[in-house]
């Protein structure tokens, strides 16, 4: 392969690309060539001079020679992106949000001055960018670059926080989130049984986002936080001494670094002045696998450490284009020279006599010195950079070969399915939420002949763990952990469940129609009550129902057999043949509120009780009122009785009847009664009953029987004793005192009875006052017709003959 082309810029500002090549599609890059800036005092008053970067970073130049790597390998490729040419465009972020933002506008929209007269609008300069380093930086670029659908893909960003494509629609990455290498570090710090460890995070989103995934996993296995403490390069000194101190109080020797090197490079300088040694270090893939970083540590600080890295790969031909860069055959060398006389301590241009550094010739060998560029453990990282633009370029070769869906499409969809293999035989693909397969070497820093050497100790595959569990829980099932005030939140009393609530951890509410079972340890259904017909209570009720029923047809049928006698006729055989009719629905109404209850008998059963006893009640009033007619009917010149004959007989039950039928009418229409269930009356099952809707209708419906039922005990007492051999006036006073009786003790019973016996109370009082009526009306007519036949006649009833 050609060796990498730069290209000399007019400025060393950020605003222009560091590294750049013109082909028919370009790919962006953004790498922090430095890992920091000098910061101006900004008045506000005038333009802000350019940002001025300090502190190169060969690892940055490291990524970028894989990106070009990786562009000139697939111009050269004849199966793949066939007669295009790719380009790109590289720029340096100085490890600045800002400036990242600032870079991938430049991308998008290049840096030509904005002309008012023109459309702002126009298509996107880059197709897909690869980078940042920097998840905080990335976090930035993503959110501004998603609503245009250009793809971000990532060689080292692991915040978990990208994962959300609500936000970051148009973010890849080819490196596992921190959410699976937070769970991996908890499972190897329990694997080791350290439970009382600290934790020390970087203070953005990658270490604070990494930091909460870990914690969350930590407690459940049981892993206990002395501290968590963020920190960051920039930190102050009073920041930093306030760290030191606690770290010094704590009682735990593990500390868990959720770094990047060079934070860790700061702390570590710190912890020196301190003298704070003799602490287990446990890593993630920032650093632990960082060779600068080892060779810094001279004081074995962190010998024993113990982490996460991305696995060793290889990419073929990499390592050797890196290391054959060659200024002599760049086009330019404005970045390239500072770049180049850092590697080699020399300078191209003498500044001053004072200046004792020898001069740079251009042919220096990289072969020849040692350092961070010409270090190539990092090569699992570079081959993300690969992997990412090898990724760019199978999403254009596919929609390239779109002929007729994807005309119209100015730049690759980043969530199109991308799937494919490297030349090593590596599978490169994303999964639902942009990320990668998460695999982990564990490596464990020891020390060979005085040198900090990485050693492989095992491996981590996420795809081979299963769900976690409470394995690990102190606490028996059915409690939960309450920790101790003023103490560690490993510090704990275990205490049981509320009701309703399970779980060893955090107790757990179970769902609405489930309870617990004694040991609180397990969510089951409620039990379901409503009054049924197979329950010995359903059983009885609809016994006694159909039984009073029975005998009411029975009472008629006899009724019907001596309606031509003195005692039937003497009785207005209408009204009682009509009287028997309403009792025998009486009886049966009391069948609908036996079942499950459903729309329509929770409907029927009020309103056909309510009816049928308006029309019961009103038999007995018109009764009465004969009486108390044919009473003064017989009075000298009186001749009441052809007001209330048959037909007005017939008209007042009618009219009574109706009323209340015009009263369940407006019941049903404005709020009628519904089935519902009652989860409030019982906290461990679930009573299915009838909601009555309007109550309003239900009192109005039981306060108009009521009334009716009051003015028929009245008129039938007043007639109990007029003189008549059978004054059925008696009895029917015997019979309202007992259906007054009935429905009176009802109301407390009704409204205090829990459950299904509710229900049962509702069916008694139904029972009861109905088969009240039946005994004290029509028993003493049925005992004379068949045991008494005697007194069944004329003359007795007419009081012309004795009684005996």
């Amino acid at each position: 392969l050609p060796p990498v082309q730069l290209v000399e810029t007019s400025t060393l500002s950020p605003a222009y690309p560091q590294l750049s090549k013109v082909g028919d599609i370009i790919v962006g890059g953004i790498f922090p060539f430095h890992s920091s800036w000098e910061i101006t005092d900004l008045s506000y008053l005038v333009k802000p001079p350019p940002l001025k970067c300090m502190s190169l970073d060969f690892r940055a130049f490291q990524y970028s020679q894989s990106l070009i790597f990786a562009v000139e390998e697939i111009n050269n490729s004849s199966s793949l992106l066939p007669g295009v040419s790719l380009g790109y465009k590289i720029y340096d972020t100085c490890g600045s949000t800002a400036v990242g933002v600032r870079m991938a506008m430049a991308l998008m929209n290049g840096n030509d001055n904005t002309v008012l007269d023109e459309p702002c609008t126009k298509p996107a300069q880059v197709q897909a960018i690869i980078g940042d380093t920097y998840s905080s930086v990335s976090k930035a670029v993503a959110m501004s670059i998603g609503s245009f659908s250009i793809p971000l893909i990532s060689h080292y960003a692991t915040c978990e926080c990208l994962s959300d494509k609500r936000k970051y629609p148009s973010f890849l990455r080819i490196i596992p989130s921190d959410y699976h290498q937070s769970r991996a570090l908890a499972e190897m710090v329990r694997h080791f049984g350290w439970t009382w460890v600290g934790a020390i995070r970087r203070d953005d989103d990658y270490g604070n986002s990494g930091m909460a995934a870990f914690t969350e996993v930590a407690e459940q296995l049981g892993i206990c936080l002395e501290y968590s403490l963020p920190f960051f390069r920039t930190y102050s000194q009073r920041k930093v001494l306030r760290i030191i101190e606690q770290i010094k109080s704590s009682t735990s020797r593990v500390i868990v670094g959720f770094l990047d090197n060079l934070d860790l490079e700061i702390l570590l300088s710190v912890f020196l002045e301190h003298n704070i040694t003799g602490y287990q270090w446990v890593g993630t893939e920032a650093w632990i696998f960082d060779t600068e970083l080892a060779t810094m540590d001279k004081h074995k600080m962190l010998q024993g450490a113990i982490g996460l890295a991305i696995p060793k790969t290889k990419v073929t031909g990499l390592r050797n284009f890196i290391l054959n860069i060659n200024p002599l055959k760049t086009v330019g060398k404005a970045i390239f020279t500072e770049f180049w006389e850092a590697l080699f301590n020399c300078r191209y241009t003498k500044h001053d006599d004072s200046d004792d550094l020898p001069v740079c010739t251009g042919e220096e060998k990289l072969s020849k010195i040692e350092n961070t560029f010409t270090d190539m453990t990092l090569m699992p990282i570079f081959n993300n950079v690969y992997k990412g633009v090898y990724a760019i370029a199978h999403a254009l070769h596919a929609l390239l070969g779109c002929k007729e869906t994807c005309s119209t499409k100015m730049q690759p969809d980043p969530l199109t399915v991308t799937h494919f293999k490297t030349k090593e035989l590596e599978e490169v693909y994303f999964d639902k939420n942009g990320g990668s397969a998460a695999r982990y070497e564990i490596v464990n820093w020891q020390t060979i002949k005085e040198k900090q050497v990485f050693v492989t100790v095992g491996l981590y595959d996420s795809t081979f763990v299963s769900t976690r569990s409470n394995t690990f829980s102190s606490c028996p099932p059915g409690t939960r952990k309450a920790v101790q005030k003023g103490k560690p939140v490993c510090c704990f009393d275990c205490i049981p469940c509320a009701e309703g609530e399970i779980n060893s951890i955090k107790c757990e509410q179970c769902y609405q129609d489930y309870w617990t079972n004694a040991q609180r340890d397990e969510c089951i259904k409620k039990e379901i009550e409503y009054l049924s017909y197979e329950e010995t209570m359903g059983c009885l009720l609809t016994t006694f129902s159909i039984t009073g029923a029975f005998m009411t047809i029975v009472i008629g049928v006899i009724f019907f057999r001596y309606k031509n006698t003195p005692i039937v006729k003497a009785n207005n055989s209408e009204l009682s043949f009509l009287l028997l009719f309403s009792l025998t629905l009486c009886f049966l109404c009391s069948l609908t509120f036996i079942g499950r209850p459903s729309e329509w008998s929770c409907m029927l059963r009020h309103t056909a009780f309510g009816i049928t006893f308006v029309l019961c009640i009103s038999c007995v009033l018109g009764k009465t009122i004969v009486v108390l007619m044919a009473f003064r009917a017989t009075l000298p010149g009186s001749n009441v009785m052809k007001w209330f004959g048959p037909p007005q007989q017939r008209l007042s039950v009618l009219a009574f009847t109706l009323i209340q039928v015009i009263i369940c009418i407006l019941w049903l229409i404005i709020s009628p009664p519904f089935p519902l269930k009652n989860l409030k009356r019982y906290k461990d099952k679930i009573i299915l009953e009838c909601h009555l809707g309007s109550s309003i209708g239900f009192w109005a419906v039981l306060g108009y029987i009521g009334l009716l039922a009051l003015l028929c005990f009245v008129l039938a007492f007043l007639a109990r004793k007029l003189p008549d051999n059978f004054n059925e006036a008696k009895f029917m006073t015997f019979s309202m005192l007992i259906f007054c009786a009935v429905w009176i003790t009802f109301i407390p019973a009704y409204i205090s009875s829990p459950g299904k016996l509710t229900v049962a109370v509702e069916i008694f009082a139904i029972l009861a006052s109905s088969f009240g009526l039946l005994f004290c009306i029509f028993f003493p007519k049925c005992y004379i017709f068949i045991l008494k036949p005697e007194k069944n006649h004329k003359k007795l009833i007419m009081g012309k003959m004795p009684v005996k």
